[in-house]
């Protein structure tokens, strides 16, 4: 499908998606305990493909999308063998999660994902569940998927990378809390993404489950519970990004409101203060969970995605409309997402007639020389491009036609009704 959007000013209220870092991790902590009802959380392709892995280890997931729930049954810590192999489909989180959890099992489990999917590195997290008493390698002995994991895992000590995906942390967490030995997890190098290892932490003890930091890295006691009657998703930072920019770069007169934006460890919370040193006009009332932003003059800043690699999109679209040059830079494992989100960023704007000088580890987007023109632009298979090329045809000249739109499934699917809602003019269709 093809997103056709058209420059428009923006204005309104609108209410902010449910977290899908949260989403995932409540639906899987509620398979590791006897249950869960999981309020508000987001029912869109990624966490979907948790929810059936949860089934497929002996759990059970009850969407209730009138009530706002999704209803869990558990496996009580120790996963069935399933039955059949589980398909991650597109979603990275839903595959490390599930393969610490699957190396729980007695019998071998076996995970597989789409095209974009296998394609991304997952060795340094089966070198880690082997160490700890598992099973776990990757058919094509290439550290990627399709992987078998199983046997059952002791726990114990681990060291690991921290900068190819906090998500070999978080599975490692969540999983070795219902081992016999738990598990101590040493970083061999600085941690990448670390505020979504502090989402871990934040849900888990909601959750019961007790994890530290130590001087090495992080550590869980084994023989625990996970146990919570209910559990309620904050609203997804990541998402917000794209309503927040629309804001900051097209309001009309009256301003664009973000509601259900409450504090959360999520590290993508920083577009609001990238966007106040920008020059941006965005206040939030932390007490009601709203974000409020007008459009102004933006000017250029250097800004490091180390912790917030989902943001680079959308800090990209709006350097492309601010005087001078924006600088995102700690962005190499950026490339190792649904698609290399550096070079695809950089080829999208340069044909929407941006000025992009891209690095290694940056993107650099030279505002006083880009004016924006309507062009046909890939979404690549990667939803946050899909969301963040959409923002920039707000602003181009001429249509906007972004492919891929129904990508915008794995995380907000009401997206492009949401900037409908707020003015602008926008049609997809196939």
């Amino acid at each position: 499908m093809d997103a056709h959007v058209g420059p428009a000013t923006v204005a309104g209220r609108v209410d902010a998606p449910p977290s899908k870092s949260y989403t995932h991790r409540a639906l899987l902590a509620a398979g590791y305990g006897e249950g869960t009802v999981v309020v508000d959380p987001l029912h869109s392709a990624d966490p979907a493909a948790t929810g059936r892995a949860v089934e497929a280890f002996g759990g059970s997931v009850a969407w209730d999308d009138d009530a706002g729930e999704a209803r869990v049954t558990g496996f009580d810590g120790r996963p069935e063998t399933p039955a059949d192999v589980i398909d991650c489909a597109n979603s990275g989180t839903t595959m490390r999660l599930t393969a610490a959890a699957g190396a729980l099992a007695d019998g071998l489990v076996v995970l597989t994902g789409d095209e974009s999917l296998r394609s991304r590195p997952q060795g340094p997290l089966l070198a880690a569940v082997d160490s700890l008493g598992g099973r776990a390698e990757a058919t094509r002995k290439n550290g990627q998927a399709p992987l078998v994991v199983g046997d059952t895992l002791d726990g114990g000590q681990v060291s690991i990378p921290g900068d190819v995906s906090s998500q070999f942390v978080t599975a490692l967490l969540m999983a070795g809390a219902v081992t016999p030995d738990g598990v101590e997890i040493e970083l061999e190098t600085a941690l990448k993404s670390a505020p979504y290892v502090e989402i871990t932490r934040e849900l888990l003890a909601d959750f019961g489950v007790e994890t530290s930091r130590t001087a090495e890295g992080f550590a869980v006691p084994g023989g625990q519970r996970y146990a919570a009657d209910r559990y309620a998703v904050p609203g997804d930072f990541s998402s917000i990004s794209y309503p927040l920019a629309a804001g900051a770069v097209a309001a009309d007169e009256e301003p664009v409101v973000i509601a259900g934006a409450r504090p959360s460890a999520q590290g993508d919370t920083a577009i609001v203060r990238v966007l106040r040193e920008m020059g941006g006009d965005v206040s939030w009332d932390r007490d009601a969970g709203e974000l409020t932003v007008g459009r102004t003059s933006l000017s250029g800043v250097e800004v490091s995605v180390a912790d917030t690699p989902d943001l680079l999109p959308t800090l990209a679209v709006l350097g492309a409309v601010a005087d001078g040059d924006t600088r995102i830079v700690d962005a190499e494992h950026v490339r190792y997402k649904e698609t290399d989100r550096v070079a695809a960023m950089a080829a999208s704007l340069d044909r929407l007639g941006a000025s992009v000088t891209e690095e290694s580890d940056a993107l650099i987007v030279h505002g006083d020389d880009s004016e924006l023109v309507g062009a046909t632009v890939d979404g690549r298979g990667d939803h946050r491009l899909v969301m963040a090329l959409a923002v920039a045809g707000l602003v181009a000249d001429g249509e906007t036609t972004v492919r891929g739109a129904e990508h915008v499934e794995v995380s907000f699917p009401g997206f492009f009704e949401t900037l409908g809602q707020l003015g602008a003019d926008v049609d997809v269709r196939e």
